[in-house]
């Protein structure tokens, strides 16, 4: 049920200066199956409020905080709607000051408002409230962008700037945050008119050119924070016809990231062999050599495209140095896969068979 708007919230979001957006291209989105949250690439303000001392420290995969959820329509008007959130991400709970949150919204509430279609949201927060911390969540934003680009089995997700009140003490505190939202699961394979899997799926047995295109661009970042395997950061899906199709999420740990808390990932307990996420690790298996050379092709042919999706963000950037650096990051990338010689030792040469 929708609920009547906190007075004085547009106000608070027109005086926040710098938090403020540069006007967004429009998104290719598909307005046939994508909801409406996630047909456009405009931001949307949002508030929220809730203690999060209470949302880090009691909340798990079935205790939920209950709070109301302000949004500024397409038109400028304010509506409101209940959620429920909890906290997600055990090592951000653990290390941050604010943990990446788990939206869950009754189909009652959600009728006739902007989250209409939207059971379970993710919603991406800064580990913390500096101007690093914001430009690491547009850099996240940008990967997701960036895989949309090399799949059509892709998480869609929705800008924001988040307006949160923390009630945590006795004198509630506010903050103005970057954010964005992600698809639920069941949302994205119902879209892409397809079935999640929850059985285990080796990857020799997955999709040979998504595959492929998966570990492409986990190059790309810089990211070893994942197992399609374990579904580590990966999600599985069976589309008729193909086998089962990995799509990549979550992805702060990367090198095009670059956030100062990044570790290297020990998936399984496995150790790898570089020290910093910017140093680029290809962790897909060995496929045939014709799949290699289109997805490498593919990749080469759509470079403009990467770029201009790494340019269109630009403005957003508190810091000028995050966004060279996460430009230069991926012009490496292209770099390796113009070079032969690079291309077949960090690339072919590296890839697993088991």
């Amino acid at each position: 049920m929708k609920k009547p708007f906190l007075a004085g919230l547009a106000l608070f979001f027109l005086s926040t200066g710098p938090a403020a957006f540069a006007q967004p291209q429009t998104s290719a989105a598909d307005p046939e199956t994508a909801t409406s949250l996630f047909t456009t690439e405009e931001p949307l303000n949002i508030h929220l409020q809730y203690s999060n001392r209470e949302l880090r420290k009691n909340t798990n995969d079935s205790t939920y905080l209950e709070c109301m959820l302000s949004y500024q329509d397409a038109d400028g008007q304010w509506d409101s709607l209940e959620v429920r959130v909890r906290a997600r991400g055990n090592w951000r709970k653990e290390n941050c000051f604010l943990a990446p949150v788990k939206l869950k919204i009754k189909k009652k509430e959600a009728e006739g408002t902007l989250f209409e279609g939207s059971k379970e949201l993710k919603l991406v927060l800064p580990c913390r409230d500096n101007e690093y911390g914001q430009d690491y969540v547009i850099k996240e934003y940008l990967a997701y962008k960036l895989y949309e680009k090399v799949s059509p089995y892709h998480f869609k997700t929705r800008r924001l700037s988040v307006a949160y009140t923390d009630d945590s003490g006795k004198k509630a505190k506010d903050y103005v945050l970057e954010g964005f939202l992600i698809e639920d699961v069941d949302q994205m394979a119902e879209r892409c008119n397809a079935k999640k899997l929850t059985r285990s799926v080796h990857p020799l047995q997955q999709d040979d050119l998504c595959s492929v295109q998966n570990d492409f661009f986990q190059y790309m970042i810089g990211n070893t924070d994942f197992s399609v395997a374990y579904q580590h950061n990966e999600k599985l899906i069976f589309v008729e016809g193909r086998s089962a199709i990995p799509v990549p999420y979550d992805f702060d740990m990367c090198g095009l990231v670059n956030a100062n808390y990044a570790v290297v990932s020990q998936v399984q307990g496995e150790s790898l062999e570089i020290s910093h996420v910017t140093q680029r690790l290809y962790r897909g298996f060995k496929r045939s050599p014709a799949i290699y050379e289109q997805v490498r092709q593919e990749f080469l042919s759509k470079k403009d495209v990467f770029m201009e999706q790494v340019d269109a963000l630009q403005p957003s950037f508190r810091k000028s140095g995050q966004f060279e650096g996460a430009r230069d990051f991926v012009l490496e990338f292209f770099e390796v896969l113009q070079n032969d010689n690079q291309y077949r030792q960090k690339i072919l040469a590296m890839a697993r068979e088991k």
